[in-house]
């Protein structure tokens, strides 16, 4: 192994580790032993109607040394009409974890006239695990132009996901034009699945890219086993409401309401919510009193009196943070009707900054299809300077690569590199020159724009050569008005889940929502709270 000491704990092995293994690097979101390890997923996608992936998926088996993964049963026809796909891609992301393979081959889906529905999820099948994908097709058609352009048609599934095609196979007596039709489709011909030609550079395939099913499941998994008690201060809204039943009824974390029962109950009944006997319910006045000492003591510095405690406890808000700075819960979501600065303000008076922080910032982890990013700062912080801006950076690129993502952090602006000036772009071009300076470790590149960014083609052309153009993971925004405004349009017009904001900076994990936030993206806040309380747990 490299026999590096990791002086950061990783959520799987709490105390510093040092690697058995040849990996390089530690990510706490996942199974440490898997990290930086080459694991060859590849998915055989028939072109045909009426062909099997089984032959092939037999033979790449045979030649990768994988085991065989068949991704559709009856129950996933079900769940996929009826529109939860969702649900099925995180299930799979769950069993291939479980498989604990070195290398994988997975069947596709065979395109089926009576199953339309079907006939296009061998792209996010791809894409949720990960996989390159392998065409499979069987003709005995002599016609080499007509070959191609069966294929040719079935590469339009995947444009807008470039880097998910490693090649294709033909089975059949069309076997025989395979060079040829190489050449007209650009792809890489690997032969027939009786007989493969050399594989060797799907064996070395690494993982590009993590996807949002993954992301779900281990954020989920993870927050299972955590095991967190989290307070909801707005106990009695019917959105929380909703999120904390749905938590307890999938060992997300052990939820506190803040709220009478009568409250709950009557929102449970109005929204056909069934509340689990597990759910903690417990009315905020009955809590007030043990807590104005505490507080005092807490607040001593200003004058704090019991009397002036006992009203600011009056807000549940105050009081869940309370509860937390105590040690009775682990951690606080809120903001489903308070706005940010309610939220935040109590964690900064009662709960304080973690060490070395200078700054509590955001950062949300925007689902898209093809993989997670990360947005920050979009909820907390109007008009960093660039000493700010940089701290928000790093934050945010540490934030990333706890949850699994590899940070690649490009500082965003109108401008790329050196294609603009002003002052908005000199404050990003000092905000990234002090963020190298801080962290020589992190691949951070700026100013790019946002299509420089995240779009392969436009960063290699915009600035060729970089680390971070058209591969970032982490896109930190110049000011508050531009990251939330360009979160919340990523998030409506293409709907995509977004989870968050996490609060960067902290000593203690609290969480604000959206006042715009969907039952499940509380869910998901939920869980990256009890993650976060873990992690800061040690």
């Amino acid at each position: 192994g490299c026999g590096e000491m990791y002086k950061r704990p990783c959520i799987y092995y709490p105390k510093v580790i040092k690697c058995s293994t040849s990996c390089t690097t530690a990510t706490p979101f996942y199974n440490h032993r898997k990290r930086g390890h080459k694991m060859a997923k590849i998915l055989i996608a028939p072109v045909s109607t009426g062909l099997s992936a089984d032959a092939a998926a037999k033979a790449f088996a045979a030649a990768l040394n994988a085991q065989i993964f068949q991704a559709v049963d009856p129950a996933a026809e079900t769940l996929l009409a009826q529109g939860k796909s969702d649900d099925w891609f995180d299930a799979l992301v769950g069993k291939v974890a479980a498989l604990n393979a070195d290398n994988l081959v997975i069947e596709g889906i065979t395109p089926d006239a009576d199953k339309l529905f079907l006939a296009g999820k061998n792209v996010e099948l791809a894409l949720s695990l990960d996989a390159g994908v392998v065409l499979a097709l069987k003709s005995d058609n002599t016609d080499a132009a007509a070959i191609a352009q069966q294929l040719n048609l079935a590469k339009q599934l995947y444009t807008n996901s470039p880097g998910l095609l490693e090649g294709f196979i033909i089975d059949g007596a069309a076997a025989a034009l395979g060079a040829q039709v190489a050449e007209q489709t650009g792809l890489t011909f690997f032969g027939s699945s009786d007989k493969l030609q050399d594989v060797s550079a799907l064996a070395k395939r690494e993982a590009k890219r993590l996807s949002p099913a993954q992301f779900r499941y281990n954020l989920i998994d993870f927050a299972q086993k955590a095991n967190m008690r989290i307070v909801l201060p707005e106990g009695a809204e019917p959105r929380t409401v909703a999120a904390a039943a749905i938590c307890h009824e999938k060992g997300i974390a052990r939820c506190v309401l803040l709220a009478t029962r009568e409250e709950v109950e009557a929102v449970a009944k109005e929204r056909g919510i069934s509340l689990p006997d597990s759910l903690e319910i417990i009315d905020p006045a009955t809590l007030v009193e043990q807590y104005v000492g505490p507080m005092c003591e807490l607040r001593k510095s200003k004058g704090l009196t019991p009397e002036d405690a006992r009203k600011q406890l009056q807000d549940t808000v105050v009081l869940g943070t309370m509860m937390m700075a105590q040690n009775d819960v682990d951690g606080l979501v809120s903001g489903a009707v308070h706005t940010t600065a309610n939220t935040i303000r109590p964690a900064l008076q009662l709960i304080k900054t973690a060490p070395g922080a200078s700054l509590v910032s955001s950062v949300f982890f925007m689902l898209l299809p093809n993989q997670v990013l990360a947005f920050g700062d979009c909820a907390v912080n109007p008009n960093p300077t660039p000493e700010q801006l940089a701290d928000i950076a790093i934050q945010s690129a540490d934030s990333a690569k706890a949850f699994g993502i590899d940070p690649k952090v490009a500082m965003i602006s109108y401008s790329t590199i050196n294609s603009g000036s002003g002052p908005d772009v000199d404050a990003v071009i000092e905000a990234t020159k002090l963020a190298k300076e801080k962290r020589p470790d992190l691949a951070i590149e700026g100013p790019l724009q946002y299509d420089a960014a995240t779009v392969p083609s436009i960063g290699k052309s915009k600035a060729p050569g970089s680390a971070v153009a058209g591969q970032t993971t982490v896109l930190v925004f110049p000011d508050l008005n531009t990251g939330n405004c360009t979160y919340k349009a990523v998030q409506r017009s293409a709907n995509v889940l977004s989870v968050g904001p996490l609060l960067q900076g902290l000593r203690k994990p609290v969480n604000d929502l959206s006042r715009g936030a969907l039952i499940e993206d509380i869910v998901f806040t939920i869980a990256l709270t009890a993650v976060q309380a873990k992690q800061m747990q040690g």
